[in-house]
């Protein structure tokens, strides 16, 4: 079977053709190049006809990944034509497009277990406060759309959850760490935060088992409580909050 004759993704395209993924995406809003719609921003792509459609334009491009910092920064508008692609999620990082894989299943067992107690908590202090997880857009800043694991809106700041996104900084946000997501949690999205204020935010490492949670404090974030292993964490600021890590680990 010829390989140009079959759909590829938009990545495979680029890879092939050694253009940016961003160029791939502005040639397929202005129709230079021929694409198959699947669903909802999901394209694919032949490279024969593609090559066809370009003809004489120069391909290579000598850029760099696209993960990397773009010409200029891009906003949520421009997100929002990003072509869906399956097995990965996008979010923008001060103007900067990042691309990472789905969740693994150690990922996702620890942040469905957390959510769970999460959600019992915060209904007993506050019941018109919300707990939401990704796949949410939320856009604490300009040139930011991020998509936390899990995150909780209090019932005083339901104006910043539109029909979309929320609109502004949620009151906690939880990242669980993943190889790939690590140096970003800790680095980018942290420094993201404490711009943004946002009051706390915590790190779930499901490898390592361990949970740490920091609180905003003069522009700074502090780490006010941890645990590892089987350890309890209790919460200085969540009375009555109690979290039995060993849950978080466990199938």
């Amino acid at each position: 079977m010829d390989v140009n004759k079959e759909l590829i993704t938009a990545q495979a395209l680029a890879e092939a053709l050694d253009l940016s993924v961003e160029t791939i995406w502005r040639y397929t809003r202005e129709d230079k190049i021929p694409c198959v719609e699947l669903g909802s921003r999901q394209y694919r792509y032949k490279l024969d006809d593609v090559i066809k459609a370009l003809r004489g334009d120069v391909f290579r491009e000598n850029t760099a990944p696209y993960e990397t910092k773009p010409v200029k920064k891009l906003t949520y508008q421009e997100y929002l034509d990003i072509p869906e692609e399956p097995g990965y999620r996008f979010e923008i990082l001060d103007g900067m497009l990042i691309k990472e894989p789905s969740p693994n299943v150690m990922h996702q067992r620890a942040s469905r277990k957390l959510q769970r107690i999460l959600e019992d908590y915060f209904w007993e202090v506050d019941s018109e406060g919300e707990i939401f997880n990704a796949p949410l857009d939320v856009t604490p800043l300009d040139y930011n759309v991020i998509q936390p694991d899990i995150f909780y809106v209090t019932g005083e700041q339901q104006l910043i959850v539109k029909d979309t996104r929320i609109d502004g900084a949620p009151e906690l946000i939880v990242e669980i760490l993943s190889p790939s997501s690590r140096r970003k949690d800790r680095l980018q999205k942290m420094q993201i935060y404490q711009r943004a204020k946002v009051k706390h935010y915590w790190l779930v490492d499901p490898q390592e088992k361990t949970l740490e949670c920091f609180a905003w404090h003069d522009g700074v974030y502090a780490l006010v409580a941890s645990g590892m292993d089987e350890d309890v964490v209790e919460h200085p600021n969540f009375a009555g909050l109690s979290i039995k890590l060993k849950s978080l680990w466990s199938k």
